[in-house]
């Protein structure tokens, strides 16, 4: 990060509440062409800090492993490949045709299974008794990390989801998406209200978006959004009131290598226009994470109206709202308060230490965001401690029993603090 961006980033969000989108100007949709003229300042300062989405050509990805070996010659899905290096894995799979609360439900298959079904579905019209099966949300990299598969653009790098889920070592926020033509992604926003960038390795996708807050016009009269927003019933005015007041969504398509970005708190619906694979990654960084905060705010309110009627009779109230929220969004507040300590001890250490020649070569979250310079560091910093202030403040928060954290949260910002003032020095 350059001391323009720095400064500019700085006076950005100099107040909590600019962290909301702003809406895009004629709903136009950038192209990113050129990689060797496009820095990542250029994609903060012009995207990520306002909240818009953009498209980047082929030529981001064109070195990517799986850009080479997972495609045939004709732009096809190279399954014989893919079965060599992959056919024993089991993977998740949705049905495309079944409706299950507002979402599709899934099932574990070994991989080899489910290329032998997309071979027969493509050979029989793209149809086939079973349904419409799409691979989803394999965590392909966890399980195969020795594989050349690709390499994460430096515009994303500064994940601090994945930072922390890869310290703690059980999760990831890192998916492979594998599709025949027909399948697609039901209305969603993505979790935590996080950003997203997906990369076709190969295949085409159609993708509706919608800027933060137009779903609230697609929302039926008991306040629940639509599972297809293609729909017809939608413009029934007796089932959705305000859809009228909708504007149209903004239309991608999106070719084999491209990326599209997806800004936070977008919720949008995807179509596979061809036989597809592709790359995704959801992540939170220093211009989110406030959304991320106001979206677990959200989420913990809704869990206490479902339940308020136990208020009383319920000692551990407060504990069993936390729960049913961590249950739901896989995140509580005092997980999300070791979510932000993590990722600003890590600050700490590269503003304090620096990043030796071993740590630089390796290729893990925090040689990343050391690569982003000393500013980037320290903007991190500022923007933790902003949401990490809103959290100790929090009601909710104070309601809980916090001796498990340590350090507490009044002596980590006090330390944050004292890190940013001798860093600005």
């Amino acid at each position: 990060m350059d001391r323009a961006t720095f400064a500019y980033s700085t006076a950005f969000f100099r107040d909590f509440g600019n962290s909301s989108p702003r809406a895009l100007p004629g709903g136009h949709v950038d192209f990113i062409d050129k990689a060797d003229s496009f820095t990542y300042s250029d994609f903060f300062r012009d995207y990520l800090i306002p909240n818009h989405p953009c498209i980047f050509s082929a030529k981001f990805t064109e070195d990517w492993g799986s850009r080479k070996n997972w495609v045939t010659w004709d732009g096809k899905p190279n399954f014989e490949h893919l079965l060599q290096k992959f056919g024993e894995a089991v993977v998740p799979v949705a049905n495309c045709d079944v409706k299950e609360y507002n979402s599709n439900p899934k099932e574990q298959l070994p991989f080899r299974e489910y290329v032998e079904y997309w071979r027969e579905y493509i050979r029989n019209g793209h149809r086939s008794p079973r349904g419409c099966l799409y691979l989803k949300d394999w965590h392909l990299s966890r399980a195969f990390p020795e594989q050349d598969v690709y390499t994460t653009p430096v515009y994303f790098s500064s994940d601090w989801l994945n930072e922390y889920w890869d310290a703690a070592a059980v999760d990831d926020f890192r998916f492979v998406y594998m599709g025949p033509k027909g399948s697609w992604t039901p209305f969603h926003a993505d979790v935590f209200r996080s950003y997203s960038w997906s990369a076709n390795v190969c295949g085409r996708k159609k993708w509706l978006l919608y800027p933060a807050g137009q779903e609230e016009f697609l929302k039926d009269r008991h306040g629940n959004l639509p599972f297809d927003v293609t729909a017809p019933d939608l413009r029934d005015k007796r089932i959705y009131p305000r859809y009228s007041q909708s504007q149209p969504p903004l239309e991608i398509l999106q070719e084999a290598g491209e990326i599209v970005f997806i800004p936070s708190g977008w919720h949008h619906q995807v179509h596979n226009l061809e036989d597809t694979i592709s790359i995704n990654h959801n992540w939170v960084n220093g211009c989110n994470v406030a959304v991320m905060w106001c979206f677990l705010q959200d989420e913990l309110a809704a869990v206490q109206r479902e339940i308020s009627q136990w208020k009383d009779p319920m000692d551990d109230w407060h504990l069993q709202c936390q729960l049913i929220m961590k249950s739901c969004t896989g995140i509580d507040y005092k997980e999300f308060y070791n979510f932000l300590k993590v990722i600003a001890e890590n600050r700490i250490s590269i503003l304090e230490k620096g990043l030796d020649e071993e740590s630089s070569s390796q290729n893990n979250s925090k040689a990343a965001i050391s690569t982003l310079g000393m500013l980037h560091a320290v903007f991190d910093l500022k923007r933790t401690v902003k949401v990490l202030s809103s959290l100790s403040a929090n009601e909710d928060f104070r309601k809980l029993d916090l001796t498990s954290l340590s350090p507490a949260p009044e002596a980590l910002l006090q330390h944050l603090e004292s890190a940013i003032d001798t860093a600005l020095l």
